[in-house]
């Protein structure tokens, strides 16, 4: 697949903005550490001579947010002037340019903040080349040739595990039957897994009622957030394995809660509720941690699963040498951008670990999905427990939502990564002058916010 002509689409406006939404009023995200989440987004727009545009996201909690936006805006020079086409040409160039300036990568490097920004400004990169494509961006990327796809790649730091030749072998090894999967994708979807049964902030008659409905929908994998009174978690895992019977599954969620002794302990004690995996079970930068943790769960068939806030490439990388991860779990907006995330996909192919991405924040069911779709047709060629991670809030802000039918993302057909808002949600939430915020002040149900805060 040829780059897109030149013409027309040099970058002139970079556009980012603070959007929140106030989860925090029903519980909705809450976990043992992130107890008031109002799920945001840095939200960036890039626009090309021609007037082409692409919409591109990190997600966050709330507060903070704005930090995210102002580094945005520093990274922009990085961008502005140059040609789409160009950058396309040369991605995993431009990546290292874009994430390895000498002075702003002191504070990363690859990491935190920076990189959270990056990815917003990748995100959209990535939706624009989709969208002049006239492509799901899931057909973008299955439709590339290996070398192609590979030469998006920045395989600095990696290549004691995989070089691009290993990785352009990884794909071509999988062209046999992919028209085939693709085609399955098409008529039947992806499985997903829910987590919205298990919120920390949702009392028990709650779960029950939500397993009973997403029961109904078809699903069969269940996500439950623990980590702050063993004794509530015996209780609330209860009362999901009750609900939703012994044939189905149970996974739980400690967003980093625990000590690596704590973990083991406290996973023994759930161990006969049966659950699939603990998922980030201590801090997420424990590599050595998760994998004494996964030894001494594996007798009773727990895996450990983690990602959503691994910083980089290389981390992955140490998680899957080590064995502390048995489900790999990207984020599409934590590290830097598709083309970070495709060599982890790579690695955790050679490795032979399952990626089940991280999803549910704003957005991030819509982007995950495009990344699996392309793994199963073109990389790993299998479902075999693989899942996407299913939240169902947010949806409705985007002009092109995700779809869930029967418990299965159904394969993306418009144009993009599917990071598009609609209008409406700008003018209401976009932080602090959109309506809603705007109401939500005067009516004293959330503070002013300070000085600090006022970015947009």
């Amino acid at each position: 697949m040829p780059v897109p002509d030149r013409k027309g689409l040099k970058i002139v406006d970079i556009d980012v903005k603070d959007v929140r939404f106030p989860t925090s009023l029903g519980g909705h995200g809450s976990d043992a550490l992130h107890t008031n989440p109002n799920y945001s987004c840095a939200y960036v727009t890039t626009r090309t001579e021609n007037g082409r545009q692409g919409f591109g996201l990190t997600f966050t909690c709330g507060s903070g947010t704005e930090v995210v936006v102002l580094t945005v805006r520093t990274l922009k020079k990085f961008v502005l002037g140059k040609n789409a086409a160009d950058i396309f040409a040369d991605f995993a160039g431009f990546w290292r340019v874009i994430t390895n300036d000498s002075q702003m990568r002191w504070i990363g490097p690859e990491k935190g903040v920076i990189h959270l920004a990056v990815a917003a400004i990748l995100n959209s990169l990535w939706d624009l080349w989709a969208r002049i494509e006239n492509k799901p961006l899931w057909r973008l990327l299955v439709d590339m040739e290996p070398e192609e796809l590979v030469s998006t790649i920045d395989f600095r730091y990696i290549t004691e595990v995989i070089t691009k030749d290993e990785a352009v072998r990884l794909l071509k090894n999988k062209r046999k039957g992919k028209e085939d999967r693709i085609q399955y994708l098409l008529q039947n979807g992806y499985p997903a897994y829910t987590t919205q049964v298990g919120w920390m902030g949702y009392s028990d008659e709650l779960v029950e009622e939500l397993c009973k409905k997403y029961l109904k929908l078809g699903f069969t994998h269940f996500k439950v957030k623990v980590g702050t009174s063993i004794e509530d978690d015996l209780r609330r895992c209860s009362v999901v394995r009750k609900t939703i019977g012994d044939h189905n599954y149970l996974m739980v969620d400690a967003n980093q809660a625990w000590s690596v002794d704590e973990a083991i302990a406290w996973m023994t004690r759930l161990a006969p509720l049966r659950p699939m995996w603990i998922e980030e079970p201590t801090s997420p930068d424990d590599v050595l941690g998760h994998a004494a943790i996964s030894k001494a769960l594996e007798p009773f068939g727990i895996g450990v699963a983690t990602g959503e806030m691994c910083a980089n490439r290389v981390m992955f990388k140490q998680f899957l040498q080590s064995g502390g991860m048995q489900f790999c779990q990207i984020d599409s907006a934590r590290i830097g951008g598709i083309n970070e995330i495709l060599a982890v996909y790579l690695m955790a192919e050679k490795f032979k670990v399952k990626v089940c991405p991280h999803a549910g924040g704003v957005g991030l069911c819509e982007m995950v999905q495009h990344l699996q779709f392309w793994d199963y047709a073109s990389l790993s060629g299998l479902l075999d427990g693989r899942l996407i991670e299913y939240v169902d809030q947010q949806h409705e802000h985007f002009y092109d939502p995700c779809v869930v039918e029967n418990a299965r993302y159904l394969a993306p057909k418009n144009p993009g990564y599917s990071t598009q808002f609609l209008p409406e949600t700008l003018e209401m939430f976009a932080y602090p002058n959109g309506s809603e915020w705007q109401r939500m002040f005067k009516e004293g149900i959330f503070p002013m916010p300070d000085e600090a805060e006022l970015v947009n």
